[in-house]
């Protein structure tokens, strides 16, 4: 009987199972590909929803209306419509606001002088300062924070007042008023001598120290006819830089589709319409000390204060 050979069949066997496991693998590979691109496409399309939600959900859409780096010789003006605000109050013609919007200039002050008036409030200050992140100093009445409170820095100093400030500031700060009053009426205008300082007229000190009271919180939109009502028209002169000097702290005008913002600049005068058209906001300061003068101008001769002396 003839022997039977087997190696063919083993031969053959082994080809079939090879070609099984590449089958298998060749499928798995397939497999896992098709998960990839599947795990793919949804994280990419996840992606993409969550980035068209915060751009549709976002309200900080930011234009930047003057940055620090520019320096401004004119006035660059915005117009924008009078709101209804006015209505509501007695009407002063050559002052009542007709024609509203918002201004910047560099050439009012020069940086020399914003850096004497920083100079006269830093030493103001140092006498007090608030326990938060915000200070003023009010040479017209003398308030000036201290802790949680205000004192009157002309009484509670007043045996070394003289000794922290000096005619010369005095002087300065009040031709420096006097200017800014002359470019608003200039800008918008108006008839200076009907143009009234106002108070809170005001030295402010912002830093990234976080807010005990009320008086501390900054950051909150506002409008400054409906918050003073004897406001007219606001102007902010900035004693230091931003982006050099602090972060943060850039001024915000809270307009219906953007934001729009001044970068302040040591020298900078900021100025606008008090009413409802100008509803804005202060970013908070993250670091560094941002310092700035608060000077409000009235139509009503009933709200006017006058330019301080010192005692």
């Amino acid at each position: 009987m003839a022997v039977q050979r087997r190696g063919n069949v083993k031969n053959s066997d082994s080809k079939a199972i090879e070609k099984k496991i590449k089958r298998a693998n060749a499928q798995r590979q397939t497999f896992t590909w098709r998960g990839f691109i599947i795990v793919l496409l949804l994280l990419t399309g996840s992606s993409a929803v969550v980035i068209w939600l915060y751009m549709s959900l976002s309200d900080d859409v930011t234009e930047t209306l003057v940055s620090r780096r520019e320096v401004l010789t004119e006035p660059r003006l915005f117009l924008v419509q009078c709101s209804e605000d006015y209505e509501n109050y007695k009407q002063f013609p050559g002052c009542t606001p007709k024609k509203c919007g918002r201004a910047v200039i560099d050439s009012v002050v020069t940086k020399e002088e914003a850096q004497a008036l920083r100079r006269l409030a830093e030493r103001g200050l140092s006498l007090g300062g608030s326990d938060g992140g915000a200070s003023i100093l009010d040479l017209h009445s003398g308030a000036l924070s201290m802790g949680k409170k205000f004192v009157n820095i002309y009484r509670y100093f007043s045996d070394q007042i003289r000794e922290v400030f000096t005619e010369e500031d005095f002087t300065l700060y009040r031709d420096v008023r006097g200017r800014i009053q002359r470019v608003i009426a200039e800008t918008f205008g108006l008839d200076s001598s009907q143009m009234y300082l106002t108070k809170p007229t005001f030295f402010s000190h912002i830093n990234s120290t976080s807010a005990k009271t009320t008086h501390d919180e900054y950051w909150h939109p506002h409008i400054d006819k409906v918050t003073y009502g004897s406001f007219d028209y606001t102007s902010l002169l900035y004693l230091t830089d931003y982006g050099v000097d602090f972060g943060g702290g850039r001024f915000i005008f809270m307009d219906p589709n953007s934001n729009r913002t001044v970068e302040p600049r040591a020298g900078r005068v900021s100025f606008f319409s008090s009413g409802s058209e100008n509803l804005h906001r202060v970013e908070k300061v993250v670091w560094g000390t941002r310092y700035a003068i608060t000077v409000s101008f009235t139509c009503d001769p009933d709200h006017a204060i006058a330019d301080p002396t010192l005692p």
